[in-house]
């Protein structure tokens, strides 16, 4: 990396956020996914464009990768409403683990053939882009209207299947670079991995969930913190137990988002925020390790878009076809599983794992992945809102779910904030305030209607995107949840 002054990193730091942000609003309005942009941004930036970073190191790209990962995979779970993940679980699993070896083999025999490559290494190749992106998925789907079903089965597949493809792509190099590997010992260390990883996931994130509550902390800011360090110290743990690091992350975020914790507001914010930042900083890095000036070799082009097309159009919809034969989707909810399986940094973060191995030729690995990578964020994810308007598979507008909002200090006042949001087709509309049947101790203190404040009476009606602020007793709150339990997804 090219020499700075301490201020010329700083202002480098500033621009970096400054554009993140901006970047984000502009590809919300034009469809597409924030990640093209972000890594775009990284390759202007790098050698071959402006010349302004030179960037190289694949180990540190790797390892801001991973973390990263965690953030974004903790995060997700967080966000993950078990009521609506609960009924796609078996399709999502077997997505997310069949899918992938599925997805990896018929990638391997296009690239066999597409690349000359030998089957091992076309194999690596698959494995390295058979799972799809939670970071892309997340991003994509976060602003999108479309039915729960859908929606959950491809954040649960994309939170998950990552350590299926990781765990892929390192027994595949070590077939290409161990003299003595063994296939039985794949097998084992494969159920070593998975089991570890859910079992730790679920016990380490009931523990970290019952510390959360219990711990007394000066400033409510502190508890995300404490949060962040319990999702990297479950992956740290996993790992070196070696257990699937990012599926105990994943399985602790879920696991913790179900349970009452004092200062979830704050929790809830800090992470999306953060992901969000690391979401920016990991695709740039990632930019700025690709070549442009490799990328623009017509052979690498047409192979690229071949091998994408087959992603896209038949390896992806063959694992997706046959791996919920067995489950309730209707043939245009399989059409747009297939069509939504975005690839994103996972592919690009396990295609530095062959230039860290010793492979051969491991620059045609993170080249090609990089290709087909930034294809299908641009063809697939630009287009998931018309694909599923043209499904029929859109939903109503849902409204948030209700936070929890800290007063002053939870640990000093016996009360908590609840911020709710009125849908269109909510059972409450036109209904007055005394009419809600709220418990005692329970008081709305004020409604944002339109962008201003309300000050409601006992004869105020609701009306469609109110937004209450419900101020009531601790002992009252999961009353409350009860009441307002069909508008919120609250059981």
């Amino acid at each position: 990396m090219n020499e700075f002054s301490i201020d010329g990193i700083i202002l480098l730091m500033g621009f970096f956020l400054l554009s993140g942000v901006l970047m984000t609003k502009l590809t919300s309005r034009a469809g597409v996914p924030a990640l093209v942009l972000f890594m775009i941004l990284g390759m202007v930036l790098g050698s071959d464009v402006s010349g302004l970073i030179y960037f190289s190191d694949a180990h540190l790209a790797q390892t801001i990768g991973i973390v990263a990962l965690i953030i974004i995979l903790f995060e997700g779970g967080l966000q993950t409403e078990w009521k609506n993940v609960r009924p796609v679980l078996g399709g999502a699993s077997v997505l997310a683990t069949v899918g992938v070896i599925m997805t990896a083999a018929v990638v391997a025999i296009a690239a066999h053939y597409v690349l000359g490559l030998g089957w091992l290494e076309s194999f690596l190749l698959g494995s390295i882009v058979g799972s799809t992106d939670a970071a892309a998925v997340f991003s994509v789907m976060s602003g999108q209207n479309i039915k729960s079903k859908m929606s959950s089965t491809l954040e649960m597949e994309s939170g998950s299947n990552d350590p299926m493809a990781m765990f892929l792509t390192v027994a595949f190099i070590e077939w290409l670079t161990l003299p003595n590997f063994s296939i039985g010992n794949l097998i084992v260390n494969f159920f070593v991995q998975m089991g570890l990883g859910l079992v730790l996931g679920l016990g380490l994130g009931y523990l970290a969930s019952i510390w959360m509550n219990k711990i007394k902390l000066d400033a409510s800011g502190l508890y995300a913190v404490l949060s962040m360090g319990f999702a990297i110290a479950i992956y740290a743990v996993t790992s070196s137990l070696g257990g699937s690091g990012l599926l105990a992350v994943y399985v602790a975020g879920i696991l913790i988002g179900t349970r009452e914790l004092n200062h979830s507001h704050a929790i809830f914010r800090f992470h999306e925020g953060f992901a969000w930042l690391m979401q920016l900083i990991m695709f740039v890095i990632l930019g700025l390790l690709v070549f442009p000036k490799e990328l623009a070799n017509l052979d690498l082009i047409w192979k690229g878009l071949v091998l994408s097309f087959i992603l896209m159009f038949v390896a992806r919809p063959i694992a997706v076809f046959l791996c919920t034969m067995f489950f309730k989707y209707t043939f245009k909810e399989k059409l747009f599983l297939s069509w939504a399986g975005l690839r994103g940094a996972v592919p690009i973060v396990l295609a530095t794992f062959p230039l860290l191995a010793g492979v051969p030729d491991p620059y045609l690995y993170f080249n090609m992945i990089f290709f087909m990578v930034i294809t299908s964020a641009l063809l697939q994810g630009s287009t998931i809102s018309n694909v599923a308007r043209w499904l029929g598979l859109e939903a109503p507008a849902t409204p948030k779910r209700i936070h929890q909002l800290e007063l002053i200090s939870m640990d000093k006042a016996n009360a908590e904030m609840l911020e709710v949001e009125i849908s269109a087709n909510s059972p409450f509309l036109d209904q007055k305030v005394q009419t809600l049947g709220l418990p005692k101790e329970t008081v709305i203190s004020a409604i944002i209607r339109e962008g201003k404040l309300v000050m409601p009476t006992g004869r105020t009606k609701l009306q469609a995107e109110d937004v209450l602020f419900i101020l009531a007793a601790k002992e009252q709150v999961p009353k409350v949840k009860l009441v307002l339990a069909d508008e919120n997804g609250f059981e």
